[in-house]
């Protein structure tokens, strides 16, 4: 069997998996959102931890099949996101810190991933596209503030990390501006939980219809932006010894 044989035999197979895990993360998805619909919580619970791992393994996968590797920090960034989504589902109030602390180290992945791959080499949109964030966080923290108690300062940060995430994501393309921008409506949401203001119909399920739609935006649009050069080193590195 030839070189060429054989790296076309390993890259179908990672297409394979790829592709599996992708179903997996869009049967779980669609899952958890018919739990919540539903109000089968047993079935959110479960499903819930699931969610980001699947789309981990899909976006490692994904990558190798491109003939490029992952971003480094796109894998701890989905990991730290299912962290804190299984620390959220304790319902305690040390437990939503956590999560909440979880989540920002998430950002802090995404944020330093998103510059380093370039996101504010266009300095002036990056200016027009902060400004806009900026405006929005200072009037939906100025809003909540009263209503938020002992969670201020805390929610406060969180979303200052959150809004960062949502102007570099907008750097690199519009698939993971969009998910940035998601992932901030989502939180939003449920910051309006936390300041119990009144809430939407099925209001749970637009927390995570957008917040799932989003780490999947993130996470392939960063796939869909790697370098042109990352892939082809992958492409010409050494396959392995050549039969004899």
């Amino acid at each position: 069997m030839s070189i060429r044989t054989t790296t076309r035999a390993v890259l179908g197979g990672r297409l394979r998996s790829a592709t599996g895990l992708l179903s997996g993360f869009a049967a779980t998805s669609a899952a958890h959102l018919g739990a919540i619909l539903t109000g089968t919580s047993v079935l959110q619970h479960a499903t819930k931890p699931a969610l980001m791992p699947l789309l981990a393994a899909h976006s490692l996968t994904a990558a190798g099949d491109r003939g490029a590797g992952a971003p480094k920090l796109l894998v701890p960034a989905l990991l730290l996101s299912a962290g804190g989504d299984v620390l959220l589902q304790l319902g305690n109030d040390t437990a939503f810190l956590a999560g909440m602390g979880s989540f920002a180290a998430a950002h802090v992945c995404y944020v330093t991933m998103f510059v380093r791959r370039g996101a504010l080499s266009d300095r002036r949109r990056a200016l027009v596209v902060a400004a806009a964030y900026a405006t929005a966080w200072v009037t939906l923290v100025g809003r909540l503030w009263p209503d938020l108690g002992e969670l201020r300062v805390p929610v406060a940060g969180y979303s200052l990390l959150l809004a960062s995430t949502a102007v570099t994501s907008a750097g690199l393309g519009w698939r993971t501006g969009l998910g940035g921008g998601l992932f901030l409506l989502s939180d939003t949401l449920i910051a309006t939980q936390l300041a119990k203001w009144r809430e939407l119909p099925g209001h749970q399920f637009w927390i995570m219809a957008t917040y799932i739609l989003a780490q999947y935006l993130l996470a392939s649009g960063t796939l869909r932006a790697l370098p042109e050069e990352d892939q082809e080193n992958a492409k010409t590195a050494p396959a392995g010894p050549a039969p004899a």
